[in-house]
């Protein structure tokens, strides 16, 4: 089942602080890598029960990453848009990629342009490993068959599936990213109604958006 939750623009396109908004939560070290991340609380409260459910089954879930507003993705954005940052399969972005809609069609096989992230809703976690091999063949296959078996059952799902002929294109899957349907599947129909190109503006690269549409 959705929630209903109506959000404005802004939001959606993460033009706010996680850590003043009085829907969002700071996460405790027990559950996440780090201090200062941020999710909206009926997602945390969500996360929780699934946790407590893996850690009965001997699944120790951690989350990597939360929210991450507008600035915080314009700052891994520009770092991939300048080749500060490595993207996967890329030496020199700059060099390799000068043509702005092709460079940004590669960053986005797993990086989201900024305002366009779901990270940006307070309703994705990233879990344990950014490596899909981990979730393969590691130490966290038996991680990810947990997740795929139970994580339904507390409202979570892994949104991107294998890029295919059902889905040709888009980012690629992400064994370790999972989203809170109940919230996000409606945040999903509202970022479609009412963003278009124009919005993606304040930072490298930007030009790009309607090239790519």
């Amino acid at each position: 089942d959705t929630i209903d939750v109506s959000v404005d623009l802004d939001y959606l396109m993460g033009k706010f602080d996680p850590a003043t908004h009085p829907d969002f939560t700071e996460l405790g070290l027990e559950h996440a890598s780090t201090k200062g991340m941020y999710l909206r609380k009926e997602v945390y409260k969500a996360f929780k029960k699934m946790h407590a459910a893996a850690k009965k089954d001997g699944i120790r879930l951690v989350i990597l990453s939360a929210t991450r507003n507008f600035d915080r993705q314009k700052v891994i954005w520009e770092a991939k848009w300048t080749g500060e940052r490595k993207t996967f399969g890329v030496e020199d972005i700059q060099q390799e990629y000068p043509d702005p809609a092709e460079r940004a069609l590669k960053i986005l096989e797993y990086s989201s342009m900024p305002g366009a992230s779901r990270h940006h809703w307070g309703t994705e976690v990233d879990l344990n490993n950014l490596e899909s091999e981990y979730f393969i063949s590691g130490p966290g296959k038996p991680i990810y068959e947990w997740l795929t078996e139970n994580a339904w059952k507390y409202g979570f799902c892994q949104p991107y599936s294998e890029i295919g002929p059902d889905r040709p294109t888009g980012y690629k899957e992400e064994f370790w990213h999972w989203t809170y349907v109940p919230l996000s599947r409606p945040m999903t129909k509202q970022a479609a109604q009412e963003m278009n190109d124009g919005l993606f503006t304040g930072f490298l690269g930007r030009e790009s958006a309607p090239l790519i549409n």
